[in-house]
């Protein structure tokens, strides 16, 4: 996987498009009171985020109904849940060859991007042991034959991706993105 996503530009935009047009579609739905749903985003202190992007991904894209003040947050492909890193940057300092060892280029990211071996290996622990046991996981797991081995996750799961480096890393952010939303936990501490 080409590390060098982490540092392209028009990539990020391209994640920030797709953001937004998840907020535009989940917006668009309303609430279920029938009330009107206002911005409300979370504030972020993005991690792995060139400073170019800074300012652009220092909120999570929220709403809230004028009504019933139900919290209406759409999926993301820039944030992983609760994350300070950046969903990209936790899944390709995260890839890992079969046996937890870091490719040559994660190990670089790893270490451009600041992140503690303790917090690699939280994520280690997220993708192999905790996302299997998802509910989230283990419907959408069916599609991919043969199945993907939890033990070479992340890795193994971008893998099932085609494409450019682009274009799969952005389709498994999507894939991932219902893990985004408040209904899935994804663990503490991750």
């Amino acid at each position: 996987m080409c590390h060098a996503l982490l540092q392209d530009l028009n990539f990020f935009r391209l994640l920030m498009r797709v953001d937004q047009e998840f907020a535009l579609e989940r917006r668009g739905v309303g609430c279920g009171c029938g009330g009107v749903l206002h911005v409300d985003n979370y504030p972020r202190k993005p991690r792995g985020c060139p400073l170019e992007f800074r300012a652009d991904f220092s909120s999570r894209f929220s709403f809230c109904c004028n009504r019933c003040r139900t919290r209406a947050t759409p999926p993301s492909v820039r944030f992983l849940g609760r994350r300070v890193y950046l969903a990209l940057a936790v899944v390709l300092v995260s890839v890992a060859r079969p046996g937890s060892t870091p490719t040559p280029a994660a190990a670089r990211a790893a270490t451009v991007l600041e992140v503690p071996v303790r917090t690699l290996q939280r994520w280690r622990q997220w993708w192999q042991e905790r996302l299997p046991l998802t509910t989230f996981w283990q419907a959408a797991s069916a599609r991919f034959m043969p199945a993907v081995r939890a033990a070479a996750m992340p890795g193994a799961l971008l893998a099932r991706f085609v494409g450019t480096a682009a274009e799969s890393l952005l389709r498994l952010l999507v894939f991932l993105s219902p893990l985004t939303v408040a209904l899935v936990t994804l663990g503490d501490g991750c």
